[in-house]
């Protein structure tokens, strides 16, 4: 032990001392060389933002619909070739209990949901997405899905935290390779060949890491909008933002039944929604000179 701290202590210092040459001899190497220091860790510390929501159907052991959040984390590698892993962090599947929905949070880095643009490459992927669902929880998934009008179920809050966690047990059912470390915290999977049809067809599981702080809950006030006849017709949603001063600052995130508002480092607020609304129809308006947004959507 005394004998590894020396060397790390060694390492440290001839770290120091080869920068403290930089400095003095070529100023502008050792300026870029921090910038880039500083630039890498910012986005080591960036926390994953939501990409698209997928919705499928688990019909074994028990027939219920699964939200599939694929998300967009730097921190993440990316394959270093078409024929290497493609690294992920995922969360725990998550069971929602008053409603019959689970959920489940899937990190990939953000240039391997690029492949969006080729649809053809995206459907692979989130196939091979399915089946890694699938081996690692025991379930069985319907192979249809269709892309939700929201990119992300659940709160942004649920999400990071989902993701920060530690990772879920190993699988080895239905795969031909797993290597691990010895404490389970990384995992490199190969699947069957008649599951992937391209060179792209190993998932690399990586441990989750911790996330900077959250941002607080806002002021806000929930209203329901009602006819004559005492029947709902919309909900309208204030949300004090006293801190924005653009509304490009905000990101919003509306489905049926909860609504997601967030500026990141600032705000975020999430509310499941008393009645089940129309997101398509929703509007949302915001005040610059009061930092008031205004969501209004339509209840179906």
């Amino acid at each position: 032990m005394e004998t590894a701290s020396c060397d790390m202590m060694t390492q440290v210092t001839q770290l120091w001392s080869m920068l403290d040459e930089m400095a003095e001899s070529t100023p502008e190497s050792y300026h870029r060389f921090m910038q880039q220091q500083l630039e890498d860790a910012k986005q080591y510390c960036a926390p994953p933002e939501p990409h698209l929501c997928l919705q499928t159907h688990i019909l074994d052991p028990n027939e219920k619909s699964l939200f599939i959040n694929l998300c967009r984390w730097k921190r993440v590698p990316a394959p270093k070739s078409p024929t290497d892993p493609i690294p992920l962090s995922a969360g725990p599947l998550e069971e929602v209990s008053d409603k019959l929905y689970s959920i489940i949070d899937i990190a990939y880095n953000p240039t391997v949901l690029q492949r969006e643009e080729n649809q053809a490459e995206m459907d692979h992927l989130i196939r091979l997405t399915f089946k890694y669902i699938e081996e690692h929880y025991n379930i069985s998934l319907s192979h249809s899905y269709h892309i939700a009008t929201f990119t992300l179920k659940g709160s942004l809050k649920r999400m990071k935290e989902s993701l920060r966690g530690g990772p879920a047990p190993l699988f080895n059912k239905n795969i031909r390779n797993v290597k691990s470390t010895e404490d389970h915290s990384n995992a490199t999977l190969l699947l069957n060949k008649d599951v992937t049809q391209s060179k792209v067809h190993l998932i690399e599981e990586i441990a989750s890491m911790e996330l900077p702080e959250e941002a607080i809950i806002p002021a806000y006030e929930l209203t329901i909008a009602k006819d004559a006849n005492r029947k709902p017709l919309k909900i309208e949603l204030k949300v004090e933002l006293p801190k924005v001063s653009s509304v490009s600052e905000c990101e919003l995130s509306i489905s049926r039944d909860d609504v997601i508002v967030e500026v990141p480092e600032k705000y975020k607020l999430q509310l499941d929604l008393p009645e089940l609304v129309n997101e398509e129809a929703t509007t949302a308006t915001f005040n610059k000179g009061k930092g008031v947004l205004l969501i209004t959507m339509p209840i179906l």
